[in-house]
């Protein structure tokens, strides 16, 4: 992965984290051809829309100037919650990586680098994750522990859960 750059995300980056909420939410499963549908849909388009506002961090994974990836956090309020909304001091996490370089450790690469940049800004980090997702021993590995009854319906009718990482 010598070759890979992790880079901030900068706000005109947000093209790129849409096409990563697309992946992320596996949105072609879904029957979704563009990640501009995504701006339709309210419980997703705020893990993206207007990226760069104050509390935004994040990630991008590149390959010879290709999009690989990336992992990006925001806060969230009660009333405008997101999947694995904490409380308003918590950020969610979400990351999405191309098919092509999935198992290849972008994605450990990404949250690696992304918890280190969240550890300076925030006392905790959570996300959402499909009980089937094989990221999930990804979170486990870098220390998130699941929220017990925090079992909610995902988009694709599956059931995911909540994740906490304490620093």
């Amino acid at each position: 992965m010598s070759s890979v750059i992790v880079r901030p995300a900068l706000p005109t980056d947000e093209k790129h984290l849409w096409a990563m909420l697309f992946e992320a939410s596996y949105s072609a499963d879904q029957g979704r051809t563009s990640p501009d549908e995504l701006r339709a849909i309210p419980a997703l388009a705020h893990y993206v829309e207007n990226w760069g506002v104050p509390g935004d961090l994040g990630v991008i994974a590149e390959l010879n100037g290709e999009l690989r990836g990336a992992a990006w956090l925001r806060l969230f309020t009660g009333d405008n919650a997101a999947y694995g909304y904490i409380d308003d001091d918590t950020p969610e996490l979400a990351i999405g990586v191309v098919p092509g370089a999935r198992g290849t450790g972008v994605g450990t690469l990404l949250m690696e680098r992304l918890l280190v940049d969240a550890r300076a800004a925030f006392k905790q980090v959570s996300l959402s994750v499909r009980e089937e997702n094989p990221a999930r021993r990804l979170y486990e590995r870098l220390g998130f522990v699941e929220i017990s009854d925090s079992a909610h319906p995902s988009p694709t009718g599956s059931t995911s859960r909540t994740m906490l990482l304490r620093f």
